[in-house]
């Protein structure tokens, strides 16, 4: 049944069709994925061209006929303006957008992956921190999200909450010092990254940014963070230079 209907979304991947056209994918909180056409948007003065754009998070009507979406308007709510402007930021946007291209569907309810998708994005694009710490967040996050949340609370092994010094990737979540020798490739962390994969999966979603830690602690926790999201994923993610 053909209907019109409005949507909040950001699109997540472009490509071009016909002589002006663009296919887009718009994630939306309760749609999930979703395909849309957008007639003559990459004419210079067509009134859905900034809003057509990769990253650009908007207002889009849309008409829906049979399977297949059509905008007939937009209005662009935000660009992250400077994801296009820093390479190394579009670099680590890019990824990300990768991954959240990989887990969302279509008729999905996506709120909390969407609201963690432009929060992170907006992150990178204006808050000046380390961007592989702010990328280490977000998949941490997100695996409590899609409900691979590690066990934080407790040794996976002997159920003790002391001395959790380890993260084991095949148990999923912290080990004491006792039980990570019985796992040699259980990974060994310190108290500031124990305490930041528990702040990312736990704290309020406006204000998982806001922490910093050493050196070598944001490369422990890169560490877990990319190996777990890409266990759990079943998928090797590389930041691959623009």
């Amino acid at each position: 049944m053909a209907k019109n209907l409005k949507v909040n979304g950001i699109i997540i991947a472009e490509s071009n069709s016909g002589d002006s056209d663009k296919m887009l994918t718009i994630l939306t909180p309760n749609l999930g994925k979703i395909s849309c056409t957008a007639k003559g948007a990459r004419r210079t003065k067509s009134s859905l061209l900034g809003a057509t754009q990769l990253f650009t998070f908007g207002e889009y009507f849309l008409f829906k006929g049979g399977d297949t979406y059509t905008i007939n308007s937009c209005e662009t709510i935000e660009m992250f303006y400077n994801l296009r402007t820093d390479l190394d930021k579009l670099t680590y946007g890019a990824h990300i957008t990768k991954i959240i291209n990989d887990v969302t569907t279509e008729n999905q309810n996506s709120f909390h992956v969407l609201k963690l998708y432009l929060n992170t994005l907006y992150s990178i694009s204006e808050i000046d921190k380390d961007l592989d710490f702010i990328v280490s967040v977000f998949k941490m996050r997100l695996m409590k999200i899609l409900g691979f949340s590690p066990n934080i609370s407790e040794c996976v092994s002997c159920k003790s909450k002391e001395d959790l010094t380890a993260f084991s990737f095949k148990d999923n979540g912290f080990k004491c010092s006792n039980c990570k020798k019985q796992e040699p490739g259980s990974f060994n962390i310190s108290e500031a990254t124990k305490n930041a994969i528990i702040y990312s999966i736990k704290a309020d979603s406006k204000k998982i940014f806001s922490f910093n830690l050493s050196e070598k602690a944001r490369k422990e926790f890169e560490i877990v963070s990319r190996l777990y999201l890409n266990e759990k994923l079943e998928k090797e993610y590389k930041i691959e230079k623009l």
